[in-house]
């Protein structure tokens, strides 16, 4: 099996050189590719990502200007060719020795899609309101769609790469994260959730997200649950 991680990055001049070589040094238990999106940035990221353009593992992409982190991940898995996709965000938060977890219950055969779930705590979350605006989302989708799912927002979401790419998710920002969980759920599709390990940044080190994102994420929801639709022809 050939994994796929993706990596997408804007304005991350700081971390960008440091997340590839993290992903470089994880011990996978098969072949992996790294495809990153540099999706505009403003700053020095696009630079310090072409310095890393010789490994033969690492594929660089880059957009001419910032569309945002669901258009950038679209863009880098129609570029993959892994048979599973997962996406890396090059923001420091997670941890990438984490990413092998993620990859045990596919190999066993018990799963297709596996997410990892975070545990926050004093130590690791941004802020109480942010705890309890991605608990209310969770609650959201776990309410609409009669399942029980402990993370939505995590960047961790191990999936076939065709999977994905039959979902046809459309948003550009932070609500895909929503819109591709929903779309999942909806044709019975429950994750197989791993805990894996997480420590937020705050504004100050470049945190991105926003109340905003929330209210869009709740949308995206309800909007997937009345919507009607065609169960994607998974695995063509």
């Amino acid at each position: 099996m050939l994994l796929s991680v993706l990596v997408p990055v804007f304005n991350e001049e700081r971390l960008a050189a440091g997340t590839l070589k993290e992903l470089l040094a994880v011990d996978f238990p098969g072949e992996t590719e790294i495809v990153v999106v540099d999706d505009g940035s403003r700053d020095r990221s696009w630079e310090v990502l072409q310095s890393f353009e010789d490994n033969a593992r690492i594929r660089l992409i880059r957009h001419d200007r910032n569309r945002g982190k669901g258009a950038a991940i679209r863009t880098a898995a129609k570029a993959a060719n892994g048979d599973h996709i997962v996406v890396f965000d090059a923001d420091g938060e997670y941890d990438a020795a984490d990413l092998p977890r993620l990859l045990v219950p596919v190999m066993e055969g018990k799963a297709e899609v596996v997410y990892g779930s975070r545990s926050f705590g004093s130590h690791s979350a941004y802020s109480f309101w942010y705890v309890m605006g991605n608990k209310g989302i969770t609650l959201a989708a776990n309410i609409l769609f009669n399942s029980y799912i402990s993370d939505l927002e995590t960047c961790y979401k191990l999936l076939p790469r065709q999977m994905y790419l039959d979902l046809n998710i459309r948003s550009g920002g932070f609500g895909m994260e929503a819109e591709l969980t929903a779309k999942l759920l909806k044709m019975g599709v429950r994750p197989y959730e791993v805990p894996i390990s997480y420590t937020a940044r705050s504004r100050e080190e470049g945190k991105k997200i926003t109340w905003t994102d929330g209210v869009q994420a709740l949308w995206l929801l309800g909007r997937e649950r009345v919507r009607r639709s065609r169960r994607p022809a998974i695995g063509r």
